[in-house]
């Protein structure tokens, strides 16, 4: 008595731990709302499409699904209809025959008629796809774990390069588990931005693994791969945020890897290039320049937050296969140069990615960070000297 007393007290208790656990799921999926230019509740289609070749692949897909569906009608309708007016209770009797060539004829040439048309309609919608010449303008986009790094190389805005990274308010929601706004998991801290209508040529390529460059209102997906370049184009034709995300499995953090692209006029663009060069040319620190310990640490803990605690944690203890920084060797070592050189060059095959696309400010203020942070109480200061010295 007692044992099945037992058992049923942890039948139910499982049965409700179930049925919190499914309808603490469905509240937090219901907390997030539709966003425009990118994912809504209950969506069954394509995104609405905002380039052309967006409504060209729209169309190719609702008739591909309507040759299919006639396809589906028609042998599905000839089979019932043989099943069902053919039966043996009816009084037929089963046929008997081993071969006929003008069946077989039909089924092979019907089927190819059908795979060249299907072909033909798309040959078009592809080829323009690839065809990445006379473009606005070009930008390289590069994938690293878990951001992606932006350059302007050619056209209106030559010269800016930044890094996009998520929110660190949408990181903190998700690991308390409690997701809000629309734009959950896809807010990012520097969008990439671009005028409308016209030719933005994307350049793919990764530092660490393979990663996945797509936009599914643009109809754009390009592998970014280690040592190659790919490349993509759209042309938006309507102002807007649209978002996207990473697509290829890339690791721990794959999930917090999203891309949103910003479409603005000519004029607000060409205000916008205006601005990120003024701001560039403030952020352009002098390496000589000799900084405080408290400056440094002060501007590498907005370092940190933004490259570093995504695997690192806050709190410095690192996670899994990761290493802790708090009480790291590498870290308490005085022979800064040791630092220094995994920030600049990476190790153990790029679990440690090269860091050098941050500005030596940048670098000796989070290795000064992490030298006077938590436990690790050093008293160092590496100065951005320092870092430029390394890099040569």
């Amino acid at each position: 008595m007692t044992m099945m007393t037992t058992k049923t007290w942890m039948s139910r208790a499982l049965q409700g731990a179930a049925a919190a656990v499914l309808a603490g799921g469905l509240q937090a999926a219901w907390a997030v709302g539709d966003l425009a230019g990118g994912p809504a509740r209950n969506q069954t289609d394509l995104h609405p499409p905002i380039t052309r070749i967006a409504s060209e692949v729209q169309s190719l897909h609702y008739f591909m699904l309507i040759i299919c569906l006639v396809i589906f009608i028609a042998v599905f309708g000839v089979m019932f209809y043989s099943i069902i007016k053919h039966r043996k209770s009816v009084g037929h009797k089963s046929a008997n025959f081993h071969e006929s060539v003008a069946v077989e004829i039909a089924w092979t040439i019907v089927p190819f008629v059908i795979v060249v048309v299907m072909g033909l309609m798309a040959t078009k919608t592809v080829v323009a796809m690839k065809d990445t010449t006379n473009a606005d303008l070009t930008i390289k986009t590069t994938g690293y774990q878990w951001k992606w790094g932006y350059d302007y190389l050619k056209g209106e805005g030559e010269g800016i390069g930044f890094l996009s990274t998520l929110d660190v308010a949408q990181r903190t929601m998700s690991d308390a588990g409690k997701p809000e706004g629309e734009n959950y998991l896809l807010k990012v801290d520097n969008p990439l931005v671009v005028p409308v209508n016209k030719k933005i040529r994307i350049i793919t390529t990764a530092n660490d693994v393979i990663h996945s460059w797509m936009v599914p209102a643009f109809a754009v997906k390009q592998d970014a791969i280690p040592g190659f370049v790919r490349d993509t184009w759209f042309r938006a034709e309507k102002v807007g945020d649209f978002y996207g995300q990473c697509v290829e499995l890339c690791g721990k953090e794959h999930a917090y890897m999203p891309i949103h692209v910003k479409v603005l006029s000519a004029e607000d663009y060409s205000k916008w290039v205006e601005g990120k060069k003024k701001e560039m040319a403030a952020k352009a620190d002098d390496p000589s320049k000799v900084w405080t310990l408290e400056a440094l640490a002060e501007r590498g803990a907005k370092v940190y937050a933004a490259n570093c605690a995504v695997c690192h944690r806050p709190d410095g203890k690192g996670a899994g296969p990761i290493k802790p920084l708090d009480g790291a060797a590498v870290v308490l070592d005085a022979e800064k140069a040791k630092q220094i050189a995994v920030l600049l060059n990476g190790q153990n095959n790029n679990t440690m990615p090269s860091w050098k696309t941050l500005s030596d400010t940048e670098l000796a203020a989070v290795i000064t960070y992490t030298k006077n942070n938590w436990s690790n109480k050093t008293g160092q200061i590496v100065q951005p000297a320092e870092v430029l010295a390394a890099r040569k």
